[in-house]
């Protein structure tokens, strides 16, 4: 059987070559064995004479028949440009991160992220920072991202308009600045661009657009056509819509002594904007809140209380991340398996 094994954070997979005259003798390819905490069997590969040691990051197709193999794909050498470094930027991130894609994420010199325990753009303020065992790295200049791709993390480039493309030439470029319109990403930006939610037209001035919008389509990779209209209402969590929002109310300065985490009790003040309070409409956990100091309009999106109460769920990313992050990665295999 070929084994797979954790060396040194990675894990690395004994692969068997087969001869074709062992080709048709009822191995159906979609078996790989992951071994470490809780191991998962879903079959096997009949040992070789000749294994030879491979990345896992490289990911092959086996049918019917291991002489069916074709079109392998070396994730490791697949460099992403994911614009954006929100909440559902670093989802895409993680999620490609673990399939061992070169990950750079450009951002905004001020990002305002909500869910920011979830989120790589913080470490434009503190230089450093982790979501879920993945670590992100604030580097001066495009040239950093290969010292930090060697250290296996993801550097992170304060770079509105996505410049280091240029010197990066990234294969993907994944717009995933999730600003309900197209602020200058073109078709020329990578031989594979994807972006995230409305404003975009798959085919036309991206290749692919996955679906945002929470509901039976969440995920979705969409080949042609646009992502569902922004409804201004958010997704319910609970049956709870718009209450569980926070926003400001006047323009100015976002002052809280909170932090994501803290439970919260409907009527409770939980910060202020120019001194005006703003208080929780529901009971629950505090799952984000902008950074304290953070100059805002009046309405604009300041945190979010997850009527659920589970702390956790604010150290880690949520569902609809990982479920966008899904589409990106099928888009990706898609173009990679031409």
């Amino acid at each position: 059987m070929a084994n797979d094994h954790f060396t040194g954070g990675s894990l690395w997979r004994k692969r068997a070559f087969l001869p074709r005259k062992q080709s048709s003798e009822g191995i159906d390819g979609r078996q790989l064995r992951v071994a470490g905490s809780g191991s998962l069997i879903l079959g096997a590969i009949p040992e070789c004479a000749s294994t030879p040691i491979v990345p896992y990051s490289t990911t092959f197709t086996l049918s019917k028949g291991a002489s069916e193999m074709k079109n392998p794909i070396c994730t490791s050498t697949i460099k992403v440009l994911i614009r954006g470094g929100g909440d559902l930027a670093s989802g895409v991130a993680w999620r490609l991160h673990q399939c061992a894609f070169k990950i750079l994420i450009t951002e905004i010199a001020q990002p305002m992220a909500v869910r920011r325990k979830v989120s790589f753009c913080e470490a434009v303020y503190d230089g450093q920072t982790e979501v879920e065992g993945v670590v992100a790295v604030l580097i001066k200049d495009a040239e950093g991202v290969h010292d930090v791709w060697a250290q296996g993390h993801i550097p992170v480039l304060v770079d509105p308009q996505a410049q280091a493309k240029g010197l990066i030439k990234p294969d993907v470029m994944v717009d995933a600045i999730l600003a309900k319109k197209n602020l200058g990403t073109m078709l020329e930006d990578a031989p594979l661009v994807i972006a995230l939610g409305p404003g975009f037209a798959a085919g036309q001035d991206v290749h692919f657009v996955v679906e945002t919008n929470r509901g039976h389509h969440l995920g979705r990779l969409l080949t042609s056509g646009s992502a569902e209209p922004d409804t201004g209402i958010p997704g319910p969590v609970q049956g709870v819509t718009t209450d569980r929002v926070l926003r400001a109310p006047t323009d100015g300065t976002w002052q809280t002594p909170s932090d994501i985490g803290d439970l919260v009790r409907k009527g409770d003040q939980v910060g202020t904007v120019s001194h005006k309070p703003v208080y929780a409409l529901i009971d629950g956990v505090l799952r984000g809140l902008i950074r304290p100091g953070l100059s805002v309009k009046k309405g604009f999106k300041i945190g979010d209380i997850d009527p659920r109460g589970n702390r956790e769920f604010c150290g880690t990313i949520s569902e609809k991340a990982l479920a966008i992050g899904g589409g990106v990665l099928e888009g990706i295999l898609r173009y990679y398996k031409r």
